[in-house]
């Protein structure tokens, strides 16, 4: 069985639970990567606490529908922001509560055929007017597609739980050549 099909481990859901014991309640929205991180928060009990929404803008057309704009690459910070603030929009349309997130990502990531540019990943997390972003940089060729994916997604659950006050952070078993980074938008 594949690390994509796997079930979750005991630290996503020890992670997720704390989570949805939490007041956060959150839209998340993911493009490229992440869709695993979907399923991990909708396949603990809670979830319906946390997830108001959960959709994953895939092609082009559908990202700019919903994040209202056309970023310059669909694979960039920049990117992550406007999904993770037209979510944050979302949320506040869905919900009266007071502890709201909207969380994106952007991700380009192994595929069916030869990628000329690096994989990548960037997830950002909107909440009032602060959003923070994180950026992941893959080694090219040093984990296949569910590798990819999963990592991602522990990204995503990450920056999630930063939103909802955490410290309780999943493991993300970085290789030599993969970085993770930390800003403000």
């Amino acid at each position: 069985m594949s690390a994509y099909h796997a079930r979750m481990d005991d630290a996503a859901r020890t992670l997720i639970e704390a989570i949805h014991g939490t007041p956060t309640q959150a839209v998340l929205a993911v493009s490229g990567a992440g869709s695993q991180a979907l399923a991990w928060l909708l396949g603990v009990g809670g979830a319906s606490r946390t997830v108001l929404e959960a959709t994953v803008p895939y092609v082009q057309s559908s990202f700019v529908a919903y994040a209202g704009t056309t970023p310059g690459e669909f694979a960039s910070p920049e990117a992550a922001v406007a999904l993770a603030r037209a979510s944050l929009q979302r949320a506040r349309g869905l919900s009266g509560a007071s502890t709201l997130v909207g969380i994106g990502c952007a991700a380009t990531i192994a595929t069916d055929r030869l990628k000329r540019g690096e994989h990548r990943a960037y997830v950002a997390a909107s909440e009032g007017e602060r959003t923070r972003v994180w950026a992941l940089h893959i080694e090219k060729g040093a984990r296949d597609r569910p590798g990819e994916e999963d990592l991602v997604s522990r990204v995503v659950v990450n920056a999630l739980a930063g939103a909802c006050g955490l410290e309780l952070r999943l493991p993300l078993g970085l290789r030599a050549g993969e970085a993770l980074s930390e800003s403000e938008a």
